[in-house]
């Protein structure tokens, strides 16, 4: 079985796609640019201290030419010392602000991947208001510094033009206020955002938009494998290996594989699926057909990696963090079977959107019927497995948990279609088995296996 060597390319000029290759190409370089500015804590403050700096320049070319009366609601009575003053003190107080808005940050980073998940960490690195006071903070720091150099002058030294930068000291006072609320705001923000219902919550809401994205078709059957007769057979004719550094898979452009697999006349299979790991030298691809022709560096390009997954494609990942804050919460140090509770109705909501949803197939074909892409990803009853198998083990202790999963399973086995199923009766098979291992009373197992919304109380 051939590998692709990087060092020989014996494609002729005729097979590139040229310009529609390197469009594509930008494409998924800013797509990945924007996914790490997205999870970036420096992008809005940066933003934030060029306001600044553009606001003290204006707020400097206004004093030069406004003329300052008496009773002027800009004009700043204090002289050249007052001034300084004023500017001195919005400056340290906006540095201890700042300063105190990073350790909050920092602490309640902490608290969240040693209560939860270090997963959910992008979330809170995503979280635009913290930046937001962060940046009003750092801005209006800059703003003041920028100020106190056009001062210029004092009461004793007549030698020297006074000058008093009445507009610009009196915006300083006003962003100066407005800090003060912001901190006000951020720090109920901050006890917000640490809440168990806040962060679940936010999590499937990112899941949501990533699930849009990825099975954006309505009710019907799966697209299954209409095509399996036509699937690959035999040993591939060439396996390309990822030659890069190891990461996670991130993307894959599906469309620019199928166009560039049709154009060679090649079957393309894709080997790891979104968010699997992707050592140096793994597979990457499989290929079946004549190869001489495929354009093997713009296949690789199709295809982006990064250190840790994110809810870019891979729509699994939204699930992991939900099934990790349910781990953890029912671990033997917490114990805290109210929080898995509130996981698992934030997967229930998953999963019911999903029960009804059309999977597309994981095999693509041409416009004459030839195979021409395998990419895999998972099916409804891999998202029913991810769900519910750990969770399931590490709350069978738990007759909350277990009254909990009940009700998710019955409520899904209403609404399911029949070939969807198979997977949900299995689960529910398993969670009587475990009842029963595990609650010897049989009044207790019979009470673990009655069906809550809340896994306890009157229902």
């Amino acid at each position: 079985m051939p590998r692709f060597d990087r060092g020989l390319d014996r494609r002729p000029r005729a097979h590139r796609l040229g310009g529609e290759t390197h469009a594509a190409t930008m494409q998924l370089r800013l797509t990945r640019f924007a996914e790490r500015l997205s999870t970036s804590y420096w992008v809005v403050p940066a933003l934030c201290v060029a306001a600044a700096i553009g606001l003290s320049q204006l707020a400097q070319a206004l004093d030069a030419r406004l003329t300052q009366h008496e009773h002027d609601w800009y004009l700043f009575q204090g002289g050249p010392e007052g001034a300084r003053s004023v500017l001195s003190a919005v400056a340290s107080s906006m540095l201890t602000f700042a300063g105190l808005v990073f350790s909050v940050t920092i602490l309640v980073l902490q608290q969240a991947s040693n209560q939860f998940s270090p997963r959910i960490l992008r979330t809170f690195l995503r979280d635009r208001k913290s930046q937001m006071a962060l940046g009003i903070f750092t801005g209006t720091f800059v703003y003041a510094l920028l100020g106190l150099r056009t001062v210029r002058g004092t009461s004793e030294n007549l030698d020297i033009e006074s000058h008093v930068p009445s507009l610009s000291v009196w915006l300083a006072v006003v962003l100066a206020l407005l800090c003060v609320g912001a901190f006000i705001f951020y720090i109920h923000h901050v006890a917000q955002s640490i809440r168990a219902v806040v962060i679940l919550s936010r999590i499937h809401d990112e899941t949501c938009e990533t699930m849009e994205r990825m099975y954006p078709e309505g009710v019907g059957l799966d697209a299954a494998e209409t095509c399996q007769e036509g699937a690959p057979r035999g040993a591939p004719s060439l396996v390309i290996p990822h030659d890069g550094s190891s990461g996670v898979l991130l993307t894959v452009d599906e469309d620019q594989l199928m166009t560039h697999a049709r154009r060679a006349g090649v079957t393309l299979a894709v080997v790891p699926m979104v968010g699997d790991f992707v050592p140096h030298g793994s597979a990457l691809f499989e290929v079946w057909g004549e190869a001489g022709s495929l354009d093997v560096k713009a296949v690789l390009g199709a295809v982006g990696l990064g250190r840790e997954r994110t809810l870019q494609q891979d729509t699994a990942f939204g699930f992991r963090q939900l099934i990790d804050v349910a781990e953890r919460a029912l671990s033997p140090g917490i114990n805290d079977p109210s929080t898995a509770v509130q996981a698992i109705d934030q997967l229930h909501d998953l999963l019911r959107r999903l029960v009804l949803r059309r999977f597309p197939s994981t095999h693509r074909l041409d416009d004459q019927g030839a195979l021409r892409l395998v990419c895999p990803r998972p099916d409804f009853d891999d998202y029913v497995r991810l769900s519910l198998d750990e969770i399931r083990e590490y709350g069978e202790e738990s007759i909350q948990v277990a009254r909990r999963l009940r009700f998710l399973l019955e409520d899904l086995l209403r609404v399911a279609p029949d070939f969807r199923r198979g997977e949900l009766e299995r689960q529910r098979s398993l969670l009587d088995a475990t009842v029963t291992r595990v609650f010897e009373d049989a009044r207790v197992a019979a009470e673990a296996r009655r069906a809550g919304p809340q896994g306890h109380g009157p229902h």
